[in-house]
């Protein structure tokens, strides 16, 4: 089978090795003749970032480059990403990165002629009618890890640097114009952001398979989703060289972020406040919360989990998944305990409030009070 392909759902995806030389023409479809490529600190001076900028150089694209930007980005990251973006008289954004790089980069280009705070954008109610949607500029994303989805989301997380909260900024229109995923970005990626990112994937596609609301095409994304992660992630992890694995996994990482449209639950809902306050790796976090949330949650999910395990190949059905989820963790390094990432027993109360106030939370099958978001902790910890 011939891993490449022109997809135009949930937007336009370039997918396949070396279609990052496809660059200028993405930029073309998507208006852009001045764009600038937003990343994080840790990509700013890797090769593949020197040569995607060479590319953009040699289409007559500039160098243009901002790369402030925090593991978890937040709004000064964002004010400053803005000013350069401004200053530089850009015309549009290439998120390029993995999560933290395509999150600011997006959010960059939905600020830069916004008048109101990032706050009033949050995904609560209507709220992102709020922004003049005439003045967002056209984004196209570039992941280079194989994990958060964020290439296909019409959202960002950003965190608020006083109060250590994680909130999601949403509007229609920050799903990017085009993708391009290119897994030969990711073959450089080390073992362990290998795992976290890979196991994100696939916290997204078991939380949107758990979530009760309805939404089959999503449903069938996460299940194939899973079955993705559990095949090619320890082939990738093994070897990052294994194109084959790394392509797969960037297609399970775009098919998660597309099927939580149905809703995510506890497990974001426990790992967006503990990143806020631990600066922790979030798919790693969410790895760590896996088990015990299956297990909370197994009362309203193991029925669908029999199918599911089925079509994992896992005997034993509910049972048996949870079992399986514990055993990938082990098998790829993931810590057992949140206590192994510093989370403290002191900053439960913390963690409870941010959790009870993150939109996440109400794809959970159970619903979330702060005595059962207490127990969830401690658990895990």
């Amino acid at each position: 089978m011939s891993l490449v392909g022109n997809w135009s759902y949930p937007t336009a995806i370039k997918f396949g090795a070396g279609r990052i030389k496809e660059l200028p023409e993405a930029c073309a479809a998507a208006g852009m003749k001045r764009p600038l490529l937003v990343t994080d600190k840790g990509l700013a001076d890797l090769p593949i970032t020197a040569a995607t900028l060479d590319i953009m150089e040699a289409a007559g694209l500039g160098r243009g480059l901002f790369s402030d930007v925090d593991p978890n980005p937040n709004e000064k990251n964002l004010e400053a990403g803005v000013a350069a973006y401004n200053a530089g008289g850009h015309d549009g954004v290439i998120a390029f990165g993995g999560g933290s790089g395509l999150d600011l980069g997006k959010m960059v280009a939905f600020m830069a002629g916004q008048t109101r705070p990032v706050w009033d954008f949050e995904d609560i109610g209507d709220w992102w009618t709020r922004a003049d949607a005439d003045v967002i500029a056209p984004i196209i994303a570039v992941p280079t890890t194989a994990g958060t989805g964020s290439e296909v989301g019409r959202a960002s997380v950003i965190t608020n640097s006083e109060t250590h909260a994680k909130k999601i900024i949403f509007h229609p229109k920050v799903l990017p114009t085009v993708v391009i995923c290119d897994p030969e970005l990711t073959v450089g990626m080390p073992k362990f952001i290998t795992a976290g990112t890979g196991l994100d994937a696939f916290a997204h596609c078991v939380e949107a398979y758990s979530s009760p609301h309805y939404h089959p095409m999503s449903h069938g994304i996460a299940l194939e989703g899973m079955r993705l992660v559990k095949e090619y992630l320890p082939r990738a992890y093994a070897d990052g060289t294994d194109i084959e694995a790394r392509a797969q996994m960037m297609s399970a990482a775009a098919m998660g972020a597309t099927a939580f449209q149905k809703g995510l639950g506890a497990i974001h809902a426990m790992s967006h406040p503990i990143g806020a306050v631990f600066n922790t790796h979030h798919g790693t976090t969410n790895a760590v919360c896996m088990p015990t949330v299956l297990e909370f949650n197994a009362p309203a999910i193991a029925d669908r989990f029999q199918s599911a395990a089925a079509y994992l190949g896992i005997d034993g059905g509910f049972d048996g998944v949870r079992g399986f989820v514990q055993s990938f963790n082990d098998s790829l390094g993931i810590p057992t305990r949140l206590s192994e990432l510093g989370v403290t027993e002191a900053a439960i109360p913390e963690l409870v409030q941010g959790a009870i106030i993150d939109p996440s939370c109400g794809g959970n099958p159970i619903k979330l009070t702060e005595d059962n978001l207490t127990a969830l902790f401690k658990a895990a910890l």
